[in-house]
């Protein structure tokens, strides 16, 4: 990289800046973006495949998002509710009560990451049931606070050094779809997967004793994977019949990212007690919430769940400034029917270049496997390539468990947009299939 505003920007900033606080991709600095399209401290502009990791799903500087802020700012930036309501947090409340996909009376309680959230799923569970025991599942990612953190597995570095964890937590495998055997049936792979997933009851976990089971109806860092439907059933029916609640981590696949609201939306039958929210929820302000069953909710009393600025007046203003652009601009239509056209635009590169694995595309919300073709195996070489010629044509897409391409652009990306960004793929596609392509000079440190 010539010398630019990007070299001296980070330049300065890693003298101060810790590494455990970024996974490295791209030497560039963003200034600001419009839409689907960031820009560089350089000037170079990119289309977005990747949303700020799924928390600006209604895009950068949405005008009326940004209106929202500017008019709160210009009244009140700031009064804790923790002892007083504002008007927008007032406002807020029910209105993302009512979006819960859950029957009966629906409380939230609010916080400032996702992170924080599934902290208060630990916390409602624990206090409304009585019981000890946390369930989470491998390849899952909940956050990074030490609850949170306990709860995922998708990076050593997210355990390395910071033993002990929270106790009580038991991971169970996740039936990911590359764990499925070579012409193994759907209800094998499902049965199977149950069985692994009944192991701890069965030896060592007593199930009366177990609070919550939690889970991400459709996996994001763990390779934006659907859990199987059966699979999913299984594990309700078991947690309902022993009294365990069923918490489901919405902060990345919810807020319109898969063509419903939720995604546990996409499966018939299952209600949750409790949900995560954050990410898109203010357009990527800091404002999280967890949702859940009133009951289950007022299991526990003031100060046990509250922050000095969570529901400030400045992030719930975004958020409802966000609610009001996903009715006004039908984004829930928009991601599945541009979801649609991008699983189309997938699935036909997948028939032209044998490197391409699965194709899993949920509303604008994709894992796209980059395989050796002589194995079946993922190749994280290849991923690396392919992603960083994508980067120099001008689109910024990343890599999960590091062959998977993730492909979440914001929900108001434009038609022409989406296809000039295809024009940039299947532009990598065929120069890695040529030979043309070679690892960047800093490959090992990319990605997860």
């Amino acid at each position: 990289m010539t010398d630019s505003n990007n070299k001296h920007l980070l330049e300065e900033e890693a003298k101060a800046f810790a590494s455990s606080g970024r996974i490295n991709y791209y030497d560039i600095v963003i200034d600001h973006g419009k839409g689907a399209v960031i820009t560089d401290a350089d000037g170079n502009d990119y289309i977005d495949l990747l949303a700020s990791a799924s928390s600006t799903n209604t895009g950068h500087a949405h005008p009326k998002v940004v209106k929202a802020i500017q008019d709160q700012a210009a009244k009140l930036i700031q009064y804790t509710p923790a002892y007083f309501a504002n008007t927008q947090e007032a406002r807020l409340a029910p209105r993302l009560a009512k979006l819960a996909p859950m029957s009966g009376p629906v409380e939230v309680s609010w916080g400032l990451s996702g992170s924080d959230a599934n902290d208060a799923i630990i916390k409602f569970a624990r206090a409304y049931t009585g019981r000890q025991y946390l369930v989470a599942f491998t390849g899952a990612y909940h956050g990074s606070t030490y609850g949170s953190m306990s709860l995922s597995s998708i990076s050593m570095n997210m355990s390395r050094k910071m033993a002990p964890l929270l106790p009580g937590v038991v991971k169970v495998p996740f039936p990911s779809p590359w764990e499925r055997e070579p012409d193994e049936s759907e209800e094998h792979f499902v049965d199977r997967f149950f069985r692994e997933f009944m192991r701890p009851f069965e030896t060592y976990l007593p199930a009366e004793e177990t609070a919550v089971i939690l889970m991400e109806a459709i996996q994001g860092d763990g390779g934006i994977c659907k859990t199987p439907p059966a699979f999913m059933k299984k594990v309700y029916d078991f947690a309902k019949a022993h009294g365990i609640l069923f918490a489901v981590d919405e902060i990345n696949q919810g807020m319109g990212r898969t063509g419903k609201w939720w995604s546990i939306q996409n499966f018939d039958g299952i209600e949750p007690d409790l949900m995560s929210v954050g990410k898109s929820l203010a357009s990527g302000l800091p404002l999280s919430a967890v949702v859940g069953r009133k009951e289950i909710m007022e299991s526990l009393g003031a100060p046990a769940h509250l922050f000095t600025t969570a529901g400030n007046p400045v992030t719930t203003a975004a958020a409802n400034a966000t609610l009001d652009v996903f009715e006004e601009e039908h984004l829930l239509e928009r991601s599945a029917k541009l979801g649609q056209k991008a699983k189309a635009f997938f699935e036909a590169e997948k028939e032209k270049f044998d490197f391409i694995g699965d194709v899993r595309m949920y509303g604008l919300d994709g894992g796209i496997d980059i395989i050796d073709p002589a194995t079946g195996q993922g190749d994280t070489n290849a991923t690396v390539k392919l992603m960083y010629r994508i980067f120099e044509l001008g689109a910024i897409i990343i890599s999960l468990r590091g062959n998977i391409l993730r492909f979440q652009p914001p929900l108001v990306i434009t038609e022409a947009q989406l296809d000039q960004a295809f024009t940039m793929i299947d532009q990598a596609f065929s120069e890695l299939a040529a030979g043309k392509l070679t690892l960047p000079a800093k490959a090992a440190e990319m990605g997860w």
